[in-house]
């Protein structure tokens, strides 16, 4: 099937797939981590048919006049289950779905939103970045979860995109002064980072710029994605909301367990090329010292290493 075709039809199945059997789904457990402000804390681990594909962090905020959702999870199910925590706690209007970036354990769940009619909204490299990896992500998704849950599963286009500096952020009014506002960056973890920040609660919706706990993975630039966190850094917050990891932590300390891991690969991968080493070494050695402060650290590190140590023989 061709790309062009899979997006017409997944933007065709976006519009009557919904929560039809998983209505009766039991809702997400959220943690209220600021006032309006609720999150759900996926597991540290791959996505599989024991855990549903619960492996992301996702959330809600909830204004007088309605709610944005941060991050939708793996699968139609996890969304229609964030979406009755959502029910559970108001009827307000669901107005925008916010995607972090395109990682499929953030958006498959986006199709349990489509009879609120929302705006989808993401950064301005997302339909490129998600489509390049179409036919992977979905073949993936069926082999981690099976065809049942993966159905319904959609990669339709955002609605409305964020674009990176120099252009602002984008302000989102969701009524009762709270105004939240999407910041969309350069190259970091991925091509298609955006960051939600909640003002009125000091709260920073990080993405997976952010990780806690489980091994942050690099898919996009490691040097800029330490560029970011020096910026991430100055943002005016007092706790974060990571991609992986606790429901929240306080900011900016919670950056320290990333920079480390980060930086130790770099030196490791460094050190290791000034000496002749090879990038099957800088797989089993680099960021070893990093092993224990890690979720997924032995399946996850060698694939960071050699994406590492490919970016910096060009330096």
């Amino acid at each position: 099937m061709s790309l062009i075709m899979r997006t017409v039809l997944a933007t065709i199945t976006l519009l009557w797939i919904g929560p039809t059997a998983l209505a009766l789904a039991e809702a997400l457990p959220v943690n209220e981590v600021a006032p309006g402000v609720f999150v759900h804390a996926g597991l540290p681990e791959y996505a599989g048919r024991d855990n549903h594909g619960d492996v992301a962090n996702t959330g809600f905020i909830v204004g007088s006049e309605a709610v944005a959702v941060i991050d939708t999870g793996n699968s139609p199910a996890i969304g229609t289950r964030l979406r009755e925590a959502i029910r559970q706690r108001t009827d307000l209007p669901i107005r925008y779905v916010i995607n972090t970036h395109m990682h499929p354990d953030h958006i498959f769940g986006n199709a349990a939103f489509s009879e609120d009619h929302p705006a989808f909204i993401a950064h301005a490299s997302f339909q490129s970045a998600l489509m390049a990896r179409a036919d992977g992500y979905q073949r993936r998704l069926e082999e981690d979860l099976g065809a049942e849950e993966a159905r319904g599963a959609t990669m339709a286009a955002p609605t409305q995109t964020v674009e990176p500096p120099p252009a602002p952020a984008l302000k989102l009014d969701l009524g009762g002064g709270r105004v939240i506002e999407l910041t969309a960056w350069p190259v970091a973890h991925t091509n298609n980072d955006l960051t939600v920040s909640d003002p009125a609660t000091a709260t920073l919706f990080a993405g997976d710029l952010v990780f806690l706990d489980r091994l942050p993975t690099i898919d996009g630039d490691v040097t800029g994605w330490l560029k970011a966190m020096d910026r991430l850094a100055a943002m005016p917050a007092s706790r974060v909301v990571p991609g992986h990891g606790p429901a929240s932590a306080p900011w900016p300390q919670a950056l320290e367990p990333q920079r480390l891991y980060l930086t130790t690969l770099i030196d490791d991968i460094r050190a290791l090329q000034k000496q002749g080493g090879t990038i099957e070494q800088a797989a089993e050695q680099a960021a070893s010292s990093q092993r224990d402060r890690w979720h997924l650290f032995d399946e996850d590190n060698p694939r960071n290493a050699v994406t590492v140590f490919a970016a910096l023989e060009w330096e």
